[in-house]
C-alpha cells in the first residue's frame, strides 16, 4: 500500500486531474512565486541532467550558489532535487505547470487551411 501522494508524478502520467492541480499548487505555484532565481535554478539543474556544474554553467554563477538554492528549493517545495524520485517529481510538476499557464490553443485539422 502506498499513499496517493506518494504516486502523484505516475497519477498525472495516467491523465489524473486532481494529481495535475495538487502538483502545480505544491511545487510550480510556489517555485514560481518564491523568485524566479529558484524557478531557473530548478530547471536548469533537472534540464541539464541533475549536473550541478552544468547547472551553475547555465546560470551563470558559482556551483555553491546552485547548492544553496537547491537547499531552499527542498525548503519551499519539501522535494530535494538531489533525490531521483523527488527531481521525477519536480520535474513534472514543471511540466504540467507551463501547460498550466499557457493558453489554449485552437485544434485544427491538417491541410484545412489550404484551398
Amino acid at each position: 500500500p502506498a499513499f496517493a501522494d506518494d504516486l502523484l508524478p505516475e497519477r498525472v502520467l495516467s491523465g489524473d486531474g486532481t494529481a495535475r492541480r495538487t502538483l502545480v499548487d505544491r511545487v510550480y505555484r510556489p517555485l514560481a512565486s518564491a523568485g524566479g532565481a529558484l524557478f531557473e535554478t530548478a530547471t536548469a539543474y533537472l534540464d541539464g541532467g541533475r549536473g550541478l556544474e552544468a547547472a551553475a554553467r547555465a546560470l551563470f554563477v558559482h556551483p555553491n550558489t546552485v547548492r544553496y538554492r537547491l537547499g531552499r528549493i527542498e525548503t519551499v517545495t519539501g522535494y530535494d532535487l538531489t533525490s531521483a524520485r523527488d527531481a521525477q517529481t519536480v520535474w513534472i510538476a514543471l511540466a504540467v505547470g507551463r501547460l498550466a499557464e499557457q493558453p489554449p490553443r485552437a485544434w485544427r485539422t491538417p491541410g484545412a487551411d489550404r484551398p
